[in-house]
């Protein structure tokens, strides 16, 4: 410990400000002890810590109730200064508006997100916040790095991995579709599972999503014949808008790609658990005002999921 450190006077506790104000202005131990709600034997044992520690007697009796002591005269309007402002730090409340901000709000989600959330979402926060600036960055390896840090605001999306220190928030479920072209030559009757094994496929080799999928398929003997894998999602819907190749992807994804696209959905005909679209956040970050905005946000666009007994939060300790 340094020199400085060890002589530096203790600091006084608040309840010993408090009580120095409220006895200035009262002159009585009595009444002092009635404003603070405390026994009278506990002020005085409050009095006593705070002469001891203030070197003078501050408040003396006299037949007009206790004086202060020039001492305290002189020590009262530092006193209340120092009172305020404990008062100001207790209730002091983070100000963010959102549209005057300038801040730069990183979101990490999937590509199909891209297709699925981020037009509403952006065209929101374009209203709300216009001078804000936005980025969608990929849902990484070191993701949970990244939340941690506040390079990444928030992650949206099925992350598994994400471990201690994390919140979540539900959402909506995601079922599973097939996506055809509308005018495929063997579809016209439905898509059955004979089909399905039949048809040549297109794969998505990446994401917690592909994996669900494939071991949903090796779990119940289905091996598809894909013939044109893929990284993500974009190109999909060109591919199967002029080829018979068949998609299957989560349905948010699947209805709005066949919509632009003016393509087909079927119910897939193999039973594929569903899963729940997250956003994840760190603890860090959990009261800080502006990811507290954008989280509620998403929450207002996309949160489908009816959550009981509260709003779904979770901290994965």
């Amino acid at each position: 410990m340094s020199k400085s450190n060890a002589a530096a006077p203790a600091l006084l506790d608040a309840k010993l400000l408090r009580l120095f104000e409220v006895l200035y202005s009262t002159r009585s131990v009595t009444r002092a002890a009635e404003e603070l709600g405390q026994s009278q034997p506990t002020v005085s044992i409050w009095l006593g810590k705070l002469r001891h520690d203030l070197h003078d007697p501050l408040f003396v009796r006299t037949p007009a109730g206790m004086q202060p002591t020039p001492r305290a005269d002189a020590l009262i309007q530092t006193v209340r200064e120092a009172l305020e402002a404990l008062r100001r730090l207790s209730s002091w409340q983070p100000e963010f508006v959102p549209g005057t901000t300038q801040d730069r709000f990183r979101i990490a989600m999937t590509d199909a997100s891209h297709i699925t959330l981020l037009p509403q979402l952006l065209a929101h926060l374009r209203a709300a916040a216009p001078l804000a600036r936005f980025e969608a960055a990929k849902i990484e390896a070191d993701i949970g790095d990244l939340l941690q840090s506040g390079a990444v605001h928030m992650a949206i999306g099925l992350i598994p991995e994400l471990e201690s220190g994390f919140y979540q928030q539900a959402l909506f479920d995601q079922d599973w579709v097939c996506m055809a072209n509308a005018r495929h030559p063997r579809l016209d009757d439905g898509l059955t599972i004979e089909r399905y094994r039949a048809e040549a496929h297109i794969g998505i080799v990446s994401g917690t999503g592909h994996a669900l999928l494939e071991s949903a398929l090796d779990r119940h003997g289905v091996d598809r014949r894909v013939v044109m894998e893929l990284p993500g999602f974009l190109g999909m819907a060109a591919i199967v808008g002029t080829t018979d190749l068949i998609a299957t992807l989560p349905r948010q994804s699947g209805e709005m790609l066949a919509r632009i696209n003016g393509l087909r959905v079927f119910p897939c005909p193999v039973p594929i658990p569903s899963f729940t679209v997250k956003q994840h956040w760190h603890a860090r970050y959990h009261h800080d005002a502006a990811s507290r905005w954008l989280r509620g946000v998403c929450v207002n666009l996309f949160q489908t999921r009816t959550i009981p007994g509260g709003d779904g939060i979770h901290r994965d300790e």
